[in-house]
C-alpha cells in the first residue's frame, strides 16, 4: 500500500501530504482566487496582449484631440446657448389676453366637433409663469411665458428650469424655456445606484464604479472630441473601445490570465462586429443620417463621416454586453476546472457551452426588446400608417437599428464558443503543466530506502538537496 501513496497524492491533493505544493493548490480553491497559471502561458498571453495594449496607447496619443473644437452656437435644435433659471411667480390669466386663444381654436378645429364644443370652452384660463435667469451675463433678468391648459409640462413656483438664449432676437424674446432642471432627482438616482453597487459588490463594486468613471472619461475626453476634430469615427471607436475594455476588465477582475482570456475573446468578437457592420451597412446602403440630431451634427461639422459614425455606435454599443458574456464564460470554465481537476477538455467545454447557451438566449432577447422599447413611438407611427412589416423593416430608420442589433448579436453569439475554447485551452494546458510540477515533489516524498520504489524516491531526495 505504501508504494501507491506517491501516485495517490498528486491526484487527490490531500492536505495530509504535507507538501507545500498540495497546500497551495487547496488554499487557492477554498478561498476563490484564481490559481496562477504557468510561466509559459503567461508569456504566451503577454506576447499577444502587450503589443495590443501598446498599439492602443499609441493610437490614443496619435489621435488625442486635445479638447472639442471651438464652436459658436447656431441656435438650432440642441445647438444653442442655455442658462439656468427658476419660476418666481405663477398667475392665472385669460388665454385670449395673452394671445393663446388662437392656438386653442386651431387645436379644437382639428378635433371632432361635439355637442359640448361651444364658445365657453374657448375662454379657459391659462397660467403665466414669470421666469428669472439665474446664470450668465443676464442673471436677474425676468421674462414671462404662457402655459396653456393642454400643455404637457406644468410649472410650480420655485421650480428650476433651463432656458435657451437667442442673442439676435428682440430683447423680450431672447430667452425661452426649453426644459426643466432635473439635476437633483438624477443625482439622487445616481447616488442610490452607487450605494447599491457598493453594498452588494463591496470592493468589486467600488472598482466597477471607478471603471465606469474611466469609461465615461474616455468617451467624453477622447472619442467624442476626436470625432468632432475630423478623425475617422470607426478608428476612434476601435481605439477608444479597446481602451475602455482594457481599463474596465483589468480594473474590475484583476490582472490575471482569466481576465486576459476574456480580453482576447472580447477583442476577437469586436473585430467580427466591425467587419460585419462595415459589410452590411454598405450592402444595405445605410447612410446613418436618419434623425434630426444626426443631420444637425452633419450640417455643423460636414467633415464627419456619418456612416463611420454609425459603425462606431455599433462597436461601442456592443462592448458592454460582450464584456459581460466573455467574463462569464471564462469564469465558468475556471470554476468547472476547479470543481473537477480531472475533467477532460471536451467535458469542460461542453459544460461551459451549456451555460453560454442559456446566457445567449436571455441576452439576445434583451437586445431586441431594448430596441423595441426605445423605438416604440416610431413603431406606433408605422402601425397608425398601416404599413406592412416588410415596409417597416426595410425603411432606413428601422433597418439601421436592425443591422445594429443583429450585427451586435452575431458578435455576441460568436463570443461564447470562441471565449470558451480559449479558456479551455488555457486551463487545460496549465493543468497539464501543474500536474507535472506536482508529481515530481510528491514522488520525492515517497517511501524510503528498502521499501518498494525506494530507488526512485532516493534519487529524488538527492536531486532536491
Amino acid at each position: 500500500m505504501t508504494s501507491n501513496e506517491p501516485e495517490h497524492q498528486p491526484h487527490g491533493h490531500s492536505p495530509a501530504s504535507g507538501t507545500p505544493q498540495g497546500h497551495g493548490h487547496s488554499h487557492g480553491h477554498s478561498h476563490g482566487p484564481t490559481a496562477p497559471v504557468s510561466r509559459h502561458l503567461r508569456k504566451v498571453i503577454a506576447a499577444v496582449l502587450i503589443p495590443f495594449a501598446l498599439a492602443v496607447g499609441v493610437g490614443l496619443i496619435a489621435l488625442w484631440p486635445g479638447g472639442a473644437p471651438s464652436h459658436k452656437p447656431s441656435g438650432v435644435g440642441f445647438d444653442q446657448e442655455t442658462q439656468t433659471a427658476r419660476v418666481v411667480r405663477l398667475t392665472k390669466v385669460d388665454c385670449a389676453d395673452v394671445n393663446a386663444q388662437q392656438q386653442q381654436q386651431m387645436q379644437q378645429q382639428q378635433q371632432p366637433s361635439g355637442p359640448s364644443g361651444g364658445g365657453q370652452q374657448q375662454a379657459q384660463s391659462c397660467e403665466q409663469a414669470t421666469i428669472e435667469v439665474t446664470s450668465g451675463k443676464d442673471t436677474g433678468h425676468r421674462f414671462k411665458t404662457v402655459v396653456t391648459p393642454d400643455a404637457s409640462r406644468r410649472y410650480t413656483e420655485g421650480q428650476g428650469v433651463v432656458v435657451a438664449y437667442a442673442p439676435k432676437a428682440p430683447r423680450n424674446l431672447q430667452y425661452s424655456v426649453t426644459d426643466v432642471d432635473r439635476s437633483f432627482p438624477m443625482w439622487v438616482l445616481a447616488a442610490v445606484f452607487a450605494l447599491a453597487v457598493v453594498v452588494v459588490g463591496r470592493l468589486r463594486g467600488i472598482l466597477a464604479l471607478v471603471a465606469l468613471a474611466a469609461s465615461f472619461a474616455v468617451l467624453t475626453m477622447f472619442i467624442l472630441p476626436a470625432i468632432l476634430q475630423g478623425s475617422n469615427p470607426l478608428l476612434v471607436a476601435v481605439i477608444g473601445g479597446s481602451a475602455i475594455m482594457l481599463i474596465a476588465l483589468y480594473l474590475c477582475h484583476g490582472l490575471t490570465a482569466r481576465t486576459s482570456v476574456a480580453v482576447l475573446g472580447t477583442l476577437a468578437s469586436l473585430l467580427l462586429i466591425g467587419l460585419l457592420g462595415s459589410v452590411f451597412t454598405g450592402w444595405a446602403q445605410l447612410t446613418g443620417n436618419t434623425d434630426d440630431q444626426t443631420g444637425l451634427v452633419h450640417s455643423l461639422f460636414p467633415g464627419i463621416e456619418i456612416r463611420g459614425l454609425l459603425l462606431a455606435g455599433i462597436i461601442i454599443g456592443s462592448l458592454g454586453v460582450l464584456d459581460d458574456v466573455t467574463v462569464t464564460q471564462t469564469a465558468a470554465v475556471w470554476e468547472l476546472r476547479d470543481a473537477d481537476p480531472t475533467a477532460s477538455r471536451r467535458r469542460i467545454y461542453g459544460a461551459a457551452m451549456r451555460i453560454g447557451r442559456d446566457h445567449i438566449a436571455s441576452v439576445v432577447n434583451t437586445l431586441v426588446l431594448a430596441y423595441a422599447g426605445a423605438a416604440l413611438p416610431l413603431l406606433l407611427l408605422f402601425s397608425i400608417a398601416r404599413s406592412s412589416v416588410g415596409t417597416v423593416a426595410t425603411s432606413e430608420v428601422v433597418a439601421e437599428e436592425i443591422v445594429r442589433t443583429l450585427v451586435g448579436s452575431i458578435g455576441l453569439v460568436a463570443s461564447v464558443p470562441l471565449t470558451t475554447l480559449l479558456a479551455v485551452l488555457v486551463v487545460s494546458a496549465d493543468r497539464a503543466g501543474a500536474v507535472g510540477r506536482r508529481t515530481e515533489p510528491a514522488r520525492a516524498a515517497g517511501p524510503g530506502p528498502g521499501q518498494p520504489g525506494s530507488r526512485r524516491g532516493g534519487r529524488g531526495r538527492r536531486r532536491k538537496r
